[in-house]
């Protein structure tokens, strides 16, 4: 196919489109043997020079999905800003939606449609789309993923400023018999909008469930010269210190060098820190735990997850 145009400007398009789209059946059934054009979904297609992304899939996904779908879970966190996917799944394009109980979904490879009882106050309309609300999104998040993962969305929801802890309270409270609502109101209690990263929020959360207090978020401290610096998380009535080492922003030198300049002026306020990494957050060594809990002076709870 020798052409510089996208065909239909690079936007996906359903086979029984192809002829609005400028394509005979015999150049549709050619163009998709030469690879020119690929299959995003089940009956979409689109010009194999498109970027593929979340908003490629997400359109691909309304030309199938029933009218009556909403954006849900994951990716309705993704449409209001918010990265919720775990880390394995951060380049996860599948779409997922939610269609009310007693009402078709439908069944597409290459997009999730569930059905779940929903409220019209529930949903939300998006640039054209039906989207969750923040607190429906929040609250299925936090029913839905791993603990870990969960309290990381819904902290993250809360840092955006798209929900307010009190309500997601009061949201999962008035829910009765949905599956994980146990764990969705534990964590609710725990939301945090000050925390600034996933690895914040896990740090956070491995402290309460080893039966610690809830240490203190993004604490501001005055170093010897004055300057602000800032922890992740504190006990700062007893000088404690738990930060958790990304390997986004805590791998290369200079921020290493940074790091430990910051830490041994505090340091030399009487601070004690606790550094974590991504490895001793999960898994099933505690030392991590037994390291804050000698200088609490507390036994920690045995991990469970």
């Amino acid at each position: 196919m020798e052409t510089t145009t996208l065909i239909n400007a690079g936007q996906p398009f359903l086979y029984r489109d192809h002829g609005a789209v400028g394509l005979s059946d015999t150049a549709f059934r050619a163009a998709f043997a030469d690879g020119h054009i690929v299959r995003l979904i089940d009956r979409v297609y689109v010009d194999a020079r498109a970027e593929d992304s979340r908003e490629l899939r997400v359109e691909a996904a309304r030309l199938v999905v029933p009218a009556h779908a909403v954006v849900s879970d994951e990716t309705a966190a993704w449409i209001w800003g918010v990265d919720a996917y775990k880390p394995s799944d951060r380049h996860r394009f599948e779409p997922q939606w939610v269609v009310p109980h007693g009402r078709g979904r439908t069944r597409v490879e290459g997009l999730a449609c569930r059905q779940a009882l929903i409220d019209d106050e529930d949903v939300l309309e998006v640039g054209g789309l039906a989207v969750t609300h923040p607190l429906r999104t929040t609250s299925d998040l936090l029913r839905k993923q791993w603990r870990p993962y969960a309290m990381a969305s819904a902290d993250a929801m809360a840092h955006a400023g798209l929900v307010r802890p009190m309500d997601v309270r009061a949201y999962v409270a008035r829910l009765k018999g949905y599956r994980g609502i146990r764990q969705a109101r534990v964590l609710a209690q725990l939301i945090e909008p000050k925390s600034a990263s996933p690895g914040e929020s896990w740090t956070r959360l491995r402290l309460t469930d080893a039966g610690f207090p809830r240490p203190q978020a993004q604490v501001e401290v005055a170093d010897a010269a004055g300057l602000q610096r800032f922890l992740d998380l504190a006990y700062v009535r007893r000088r404690i210190a738990v930060e958790y080492d990304g390997r986004e922003f805590h791998t290369a030198d200079p921020d290493d060098v940074h790091d430990e300049e910051r830490r041994r002026l505090l340091i030399a306020m009487g601070y004690r820190f606790v550094i974590v990494r991504y490895e001793q957050i999960f898994g099933v060594d505690p030392a991590f735990e037994r390291g804050v809990g000698e200088l609490l002076g507390m036994t920690p709870i045995a991990r469970w997850w």
